[in-house]
């Protein structure tokens, strides 16, 4: 007899397995999931929940959700994979922590599930199942200052917790998996480099170009955009400082969207002090209409991170033609390839040369936007639901061994003890 969707069995006592009787059945762990609030990692599991369902139908996928996004009500959760509810706010860091390791494996072992892929670097630390975490960053430890201390001292304990009672890690990047090697002293077997896709703009209409350089005070001026948090490791201040290195005539109007925190005061100060107040623009998030205008008239982007996981605002610049200058630092080389200008993020001379670069030599900026419409497209979420469904694979056969330190794992903590 055949076994379901091509998912081999896992042969040891106690371990729950795809068989040839049983259709398998994924958990998928979004406790970590608050609406509106979650970034990058919010995208991802709804960009790849969708695939998943596409290039696996015979899988069997439930989500297990907090109250906010439950309450949202919108997303693949509850639409196109069944959802369970856990009773938490995950907007409360100790609720979220103690329902991801209590709760949670319960539910999921009540739900049949015979794989839970946590999608958010977080995970259980036991259960009757086998047990996937994607760890996108290790940001808490390269740069324990972009979230505040107690938040970085959490992830310090969580995520090594998740990695190793884990029977695969995922990675979104080269660079992550490194991260995983040199700081958890992760077995480089048990991790699974899986790239993040990109489906392309979406159906907006967007602010036309008149009403945006009205709106913005920007006049007739070039524009050169970047796009991030603004926090001390997007590397935001040294870029002003970039940019006032180019003559004030040639200058371009930089304009921030981002996430406002308390270190944007420090940049407009920066600006200030250098005299090109009147040539950065600070905005906060701005509506999908007005980002969308943003990057038609973008005459370049720069993106001077110093620590990404994988950097999908590269991939959206490049899959709207618009010519990227970018940090050769951590994942951005992998995501960028050759269709993008690679500078030291710590160098205000290099990125002040990348964007006269791109402003100067037109030539040079119509090849790096053919460059990058094609590098853009080379990354699907189709082919990240493949590779992770091969990840699942990878763990229910066993591959590279059992979670670090487990021997009873799979059946939970004994009877009145607490999980590890």
């Amino acid at each position: 007899m055949r076994r379901p969707s091509g998912i081999p069995g896992r042969a040891g006592a106690g371990r729950a397995a795809a068989t040839p009787t049983r259709r398998l059945h994924v958990g998928l762990n979004l406790i970590f999931l608050v609406p509106q609030q979650t970034g990058g990692m919010e995208i991802y599991a709804r960009e790849l929940i969708a695939a998943l369902v596409e290039q696996a139908p015979s899988i069997s996928f439930t989500a297990f959700i907090n109250r906010e996004t439950a309450a949202a009500k919108d997303g693949p959760w509850g639409q196109i994979v069944r959802s369970v509810l856990v009773p938490v706010n995950a907007g409360s860091r100790p609720q979220w922590v103690l329902g991801e390791q209590g709760p949670l494996p319960l539910q999921a072992a009540r739900a049949g599930v015979q794989l839970l892929h946590s999608l958010g670097s977080t995970a259980p630390a036991w259960g009757p199942f086998s047990r996937v975490v994607t760890v996108h960053d290790l940001i808490y430890a390269r740069f324990p200052e972009a979230h505040g201390g107690l938040h970085a001292k959490g992830m310090g304990v969580l995520v090594p917790l998740a990695v190793r009672r884990s029977h695969r890690v995922i990675a979104d990047s080269q660079s992550t998996k490194r991260d995983l090697i040199e700081i958890l002293s992760t077995n480089a077997q048990m991790i699974d480099v899986v790239p993040l896709g990109f489906r392309g703009s979406r159906a907006v209409e967007p602010v036309s170009e008149v009403q945006l350089r009205r709106r913005l005070g920007l006049g007739g001026r070039r524009v050169l955009l970047t796009l991030s948090a603004k926090r001390p490791h997007k590397n935001l201040i040294t870029l002003i400082g970039a940019l006032a290195r180019i003559p004030p005539d040639q200058r371009p109007k930089l304009v921030m969207p981002g996430y406002p925190t308390s270190h944007e005061q420090e940049l407009a100060q920066r600006a200030q002090q250098l005299g090109a107040a009147d040539d950065v623009l600070l905005l906060p998030w701005v509506s999908e209409q007005e980002l969308e205008g943003l990057w038609q008239l973008a005459d370049a982007f720069v993106y001077p991170s110093l620590y990404e996981g994988f950097g999908l605002p590269v991939l959206e610049a490049m899959a709207r033609g618009v010519p990227v200058a970018c940090s050769n630092a951590s994942s951005l080389p992998e995501v960028a390839g050759r269709a993008a200008l690679l500078f030291d993020p710590l160098s205000e001379q290099q990125i002040a040369e990348a964007i006269e670069k791109l402003l100067r030599e037109r030539s040079e900026a119509e090849r790096l936007a053919e460059a990058g419409r094609r590098q853009a497209a080379r990354f699907t979420w189709e082919a990240t639901a493949k590779q992770t469904i091969a990840v699942y694979q990878r763990a229910l056969s066993g591959q590279a061994g059992a979670p670090s330190g487990q021997g009873e794992s799979r059946a939970g903590p004994a009877a009145g003890s607490t999980a590890r």
